[in-house]
């Protein structure tokens, strides 16, 4: 099954590490987990902490352990397809979780939620387009889906944000069908105002 995961974190330097963990499946499942830091982590961005809204105070009195917190993502992430919006940060960031909860640092992979969104064109649209429109067609309605996604605000809560990758992926499939089924209506008329006769 396809999970969509999302990390904040305590900066965007080299030193820095996830604060906050979250997933939903297709299906919509879902978990969150803001994470304890460890003794060891001690970078912290004042400048990230205004975006996303977690204080370092928060994170001690709420945080979850980071070992519990990367054994129940290997538990339950495992075996699946995960996808992220930065793979390279958010990859980064799982590495850290799972290397400080003494686990391989490449025990989940993470792929560009690029291409499962390509996927679901593709797929929505396959044997319905000609074969030499088809990547076109789905690039297309991909950008289209992305244009409008772009008009809602970001949340910068690890939860929020896997969940709007999971919502582009399920309006792309949307939108697919109805470019096929547009193009299905216009193909047998169906297309035509009502009252017309189709004659001049």
């Amino acid at each position: 099954m396809r999970a969509f995961l999302d990390f904040e974190a305590s900066s965007l330097a080299k030193a820095s590490y996830p604060i906050e963990v979250a997933w939903v499946f297709e299906d919509g499942l879902s978990e969150s987990y803001l994470l304890k830091p460890l003794p060891e982590w001690t970078d912290w961005s004042e400048r990230a902490q205004a975006i996303h809204g977690i204080t370092r105070a928060t994170l001690e009195a709420e945080g979850h352990p980071v070992a519990a917190v990367a054994s129940r993502a290997l538990e339950v992430l495992g075996g699946h397809d995960l996808y992220a919006s930065s793979p390279s940060w958010d990859g980064k960031w799982l590495s850290v979780l799972l290397r400080a909860g003494g686990l391989p640092r490449h025990a989940l992979r993470l792929k560009d939620t690029d291409e499962v969104q390509l996927d679901a064109a593709l797929a929505a649209l396959a044997s319905k387009v000609a074969p030499e429109a088809l990547e076109a067609t789905a690039k297309a309605i991909v950008a289209k889906v992305r244009a409008a996604a772009e008009s809602r605000p970001i949340a910068h809560r690890a939860l929020a944000d896997a969940e709007q990758e999971r919502r582009i992926w399920l309006e792309i499939t949307d939108e697919a069908l109805r470019a096929v089924e547009a193009q299905r209506d216009a193909a047998s008329g169906n297309g035509r105002p009502r009252g017309s006769t189709g004659s001049p």
